[in-house]
């Protein structure tokens, strides 16, 4: 089984969290532009 990528790491955490990814970028001082970039492996910074 392969390792999950970070962006994969930050979906999984985030969903069974219950959080949404506004909330996760509101907590971090962030946009949700960000996180969704992260997720989706867009953009690393």
């Amino acid at each position: 089984m392969e390792p999950l990528k970070m962006g994969e790491r930050i979906v999984k955490k985030r969903r069974e969290m219950g959080w949404t990814q506004v909330h996760l970028a509101q907590m971090l001082n962030v946009s949700f532009q960000a996180v969704s970039k992260w997720e989706n492996g867009v953009s690393h910074s």
